[in-house]
């Protein structure tokens, strides 16, 4: 089932001779439950596909829908509350609230949203992605892929439709890098998420079902890949 579509989809930043096309005329099928990655050198339009895709960056033209929705159809507050209910997000610089400890950043999100937690919920996730003895700890005790894995927490607490995962290797070592990854994969197949990572590490990418190569704001290559 396709869970993401997006078509025909154009963003151009700046004007006349400054005028820079980041991504042209894409389309693309996403299909629920799987883990794709978008590789491309740096520049390429892949962050920029990922945050049209994730309704926070309008298109020139084109359309996305995620599970029939049209994202650029709807008014702010309409994709503002559809982002925190089917839309879970895992960022560079993790994007944590240094004044609040693990498992209030976890559930910022649901608490924004004037919802219920699902306590056993979110101790289910907290306890996979072994934060357990870090839950009432603040962020500046923590290390960087700890705070990651914090994020992923955050991400998956709202029990979204689609995580997006945008260089989420980028601010650690290569040890972290690999725990990091390895428990988005975890997650993914544990609970069907669909997850799309923008990354421009090859070895990251080999994680990945399907991987999308964009080059000069175009996709060069499709490629599915068979992972155990």
């Amino acid at each position: 089932m396709i869970i993401l579509e997006g078509k025909n989809l154009r963003k151009t930043y700046g004007y006349a001779e400054n005028k820079v096309d980041a991504i042209k005329n894409i389309s693309i099928e996403i299909e629920e439950g799987s883990f794709v990655a978008v590789v491309g050198t740096s520049g390429s339009g892949k962050s920029t596909l990922l945050h049209v895709l994730a309704g926070l960056v309008k298109p020139n033209a084109g359309k996305v829908y995620l599970q029939g929705e049209s994202l650029y159809d709807m008014n702010d507050d309409r994709l503002t509350r559809l982002r925190r209910r089917k839309m879970g997000f895992v960022f560079q610089f993790f994007n944590l609230i240094t004044t609040h400890n693990v498992i209030e950043n976890i559930v910022l999100p649901i608490h924004l949203d004037n919802r219920q937690v699902d306590e056993e919920y979110v101790d289910e996730i907290i306890d996979l992605l072994k934060l357990k003895e870090k839950k009432y700890a603040f962020i500046h005790e923590l290390s960087g892929g700890q705070q990651q894995r914090v994020a992923i927490a955050r991400a998956l607490a709202s029990k979204p439709a689609i995580i997006f995962a945008d260089e989420p290797t980028g601010n650690l070592d290569a040890k972290s890098s690999q725990e990091v990854i390895q428990l988005l994969k975890i997650v993914q197949r544990k609970y069907h998420e669909t997850v799309i990572m923008v990354t421009h590490d090859e070895m990251i990418a080999n994680v990945a079902d399907r991987i999308l190569r964009i080059e000069d704001g175009q996709i060069i290559q499709d490629t599915a890949q068979k992972n155990e």
